[in-house]
């Protein structure tokens, strides 16, 4: 079934990462106001793997996530630039894996600073690590909080998608 044949918006929540790729879908339901969880979950590589063997493994992953769900959105983390500059470049080849997989899927992309997700999902942006997860895990109506930390992240940013874009409506909570 194409994307167009169904009903709500399906968004692809993305947190990049070359260990550990946390992802979550969710659908924006109902002419837009409510948020339904779909599924969530993590590419992992090992870390015996050479970059490029990596980065092949998360661009194979984010394609065939783009294939299953179909997502109208990928919404991924912009990179937060700290301290240490050799995380920040490999972070940064596991986002151009995740984009490039998403445009060569001919899905539309949006990006989001990890301050935009604390404040779409919290009200607060500078809420902890736990406060979002406790907030994805109300807001999707969830028996706990998503694991791996990573895979509550991308629900996070998906979530963070659904309350920031023009989706038809407007977005709420609900099942």
């Amino acid at each position: 079934m194409l994307a167009t044949d169904r009903k709500g918006h399906t968004i692809l929540g993305i947190d990049p990462g070359t260990a550990t790729m946390g992802w979550g879908v969710i659908r924006a339901e109902g002419g837009g106001n409510r948020l339904r969880y779909v599924q969530h979950g993590a590419i992992t590589t090992p870390p015996d793997w050479e970059m490029p063997r990596r980065l092949g493994r998360l661009f194979d992953g984010v394609s065939e996530l783009v294939r299953g769900y179909w997502p109208e959105t990928v919404a991924v983390e912009e990179l937060f630039f700290n301290t240490n500059v050799t995380t920040a470049i490999t972070v940064g080849q596991a986002r151009g894996v995740a984009l490039l997989a998403a445009y060569k899927a001919g899905i539309e992309v949006t990006e989001y600073t990890p301050l935009q997700v604390k404040q779409a999902i919290t009200s607060y942006g500078r809420a902890d690590k736990r406060q979002v997860q406790e907030m994805v895990k109300a807001l999707l109506n969830l028996p706990a909080i998503p694991r791996p930390d990573d895979a509550a992240d991308g629900l996070a940013i998906a979530i963070c998608h659904a309350f920031s874009s023009s989706l038809p409506g407007k977005v709420g909570v609900g099942k």
